[in-house]
């Protein structure tokens, strides 16, 4: 029979914990203190122990009465705050017309009645409105029939995140029921209306009439209009290949002249929906924290990303260990559960900084000079250094952040693979993608570097890179192909 491999809850657990990102982490540890009450936050100031001393008094000494302290209540209420500190909050008289709301803010006082129909809270609360509630909030405002209205609401449904019309107006009026006797020059003119509203180059049906109703809307006398749109209109297909050459030509305008044109199309929105569709923001919270004192870098953990916890003295001090009642019982488990979850948390912690000191060992060039000193690094090199199995380093450089100098970094973000050189060194992926970034920002715009060109010039600086891998990191890096890079100076 084959060994089988079992793993302790405690085990499970503190692996568990090890992958969690520090949001994640965050909420795993408030829904601990909320249903265990052994555990505890502990607080600035207080002496940080992780040792439950009371717990291990009273588990020594079983048949000991332990005595429960009794506690004075100080927060301030109604019934025992002094007549002078109420004078103090609530004056007897308010100041001269004034109203109670104008003075003090109650919590409900921002807030609608109940009969507010129009209160959506969930709309109001939300991270962003929605491109087709934006459409429909401004609808409300137009005046139309009842007919042009279906059209509209139909019409706004089919329009995309980027703030295109998906469908065309022969398949909605194919939607629309036959008795409704809905024409098509109809639908076409309700759309007109929505291409009316904001933001400007709503409802296109392509790129080139989103361009066109952008440019409608800006003022008469802006310079180049009529030539832009004329471009916009007809030479769509040659802008987008580059083709300034025939641009000038069929446009008959000189170099200069057709760059200013090209300019005021280029600072129109290709996706006008885009700057409505909003996205509930991304937060990150650094783990660790790198820093340079006295010519030495140090690794520290983020202590106000994760609250620290410690044993509930009071509570632990209830357990006795000869009882068997089940209340008894029920705090013995509690208490043994806390000790576990507070021991997974800092093998968590020393996990972390080992893993993360020996990434700045490794990355000491980065630190001090950039993306282009990034040394090769692979999880079995730091696997190695500290003394643990390569997946529990994935797992730790998963979602764990590091704070530099240079900014916020995934820890994995420090890891590459290696390209040989010609001196028979090597040279990191992410050090080859900061060369070719600079390559490209330093290129001649009317004739940018491609691929070929620049594996040769990589070659020259002693990188072995083949033209497909350049192409792949180019791609990565989001910059487009030399073709696509052409401009006119």
């Amino acid at each position: 029979m084959g060994q089988q491999l079992t793993m302790t809850p405690q085990l499970q657990q503190a692996i568990r914990l090890l992958q969690l990102s520090t949001l994640d982490l965050q909420q795993e540890i408030q829904e601990a203190l909320e249903s265990n009450p052994m555990l505890e936050r502990q607080e600035e100031g207080d002496d940080f122990d992780n040792a439950d001393p009371l717990a291990d008094k009273a588990e020594q000494q079983p048949n000991a009465d332990v005595t429960e302290p009794s506690y004075q209540e100080t927060a301030p209420t109604v019934d025992n705050l002094e007549e002078g500190d109420w004078n103090e909050r609530i004056p007897n008289e308010l100041p001269v017309d004034t109203a109670w709301e104008d003075v003090y803010q109650t919590s409900a006082s921002s807030l609608p009645s109940n009969d507010d129909d129009e209160w959506d809270f969930t709309t109001r609360t939300s991270a962003g409105e929605s491109l087709q509630s934006h459409l429909l909030w401004q609808l409300n405002l137009a005046p139309m029939s009842d007919t042009d209205r279906l059209i509209a609401v139909t019409l706004i449904d089919c329009i995309n995140n980027q703030g295109y019309l998906d469908e065309t107006l022969e398949e909605i009026l194919e939607a629309f029921d036959p008795e409704l006797d809905i024409e098509l020059d109809e639908i076409e003119a309700v759309l007109h209306r929505i291409q009316q509203f904001e933001p400007a180059g709503i409802a296109a049906r392509n790129l080139g009439e989103c361009l066109l109703l952008q440019l409608r809307q800006l003022p008469a006398k802006t310079p180049w209009l009529a030539e832009a749109k004329r471009l916009v209109s007809d030479y769509i297909d040659l802008l987008g290949s580059r083709d300034y050459s025939q641009l000038m030509r069929r446009m008959k305008l000189k170099e200069d002249e057709l760059r200013q044109v090209i300019e005021l199309v280029q600072s129109l929105n290709p996706r006008p929906g885009s700057q409505i569709e909003s996205s509930e923001a991304e937060y990150v919270v650094p783990d660790v924290i790198v820093r340079k004192d006295n010519e030495r870098w140090l690794v520290e953990l983020n202590q106000e990303s994760v609250p620290r916890l410690r044993v509930n003295a009071q509570y632990a001090g209830f357990v006795r260990r000869a009882d068997t009642s089940a209340d008894n019982t029920f705090m013995r488990n509690q208490l043994q559960e806390a000790r576990w979850f507070i021991k997974s948390l800092q093998s968590r912690n020393e996990t972390l900084m080992k893993v993360a000191t020996q990434i700045v060992e490794h990355q000491r060039g980065f630190l001090e000079y950039g993306d282009e000193a990034m040394k090769p690094l692979v999880l079995h090199d730091i696997a190695e250094a500290v003394g643990m199995h390569e997946s529990t380093i994935s797992r730790v450089t998963t979602q764990k952040f590091m704070h530099t100098p240079r900014g916020i970094y995934e820890l994995k973000y420090f890891f590459s693979s290696h390209v040989s050189t010609s001196e028979g060194g090597e040279c990191s992926s992410t050090a080859i993608r900061a060369i070719i970034k600079k390559l490209v920002a330093a290129e001649n715009q009317k004739k940018p570097l491609s691929d070929s060109k620049i594996a040769g010039l990589l070659e020259a600086q002693g990188i072995q890179v083949a033209r497909r891998t350049v192409a792949k990191y180019r791609e990565s890096l989001g910059i487009a192909p030399s073709s696509e890079r052409k401009r006119l100076m």
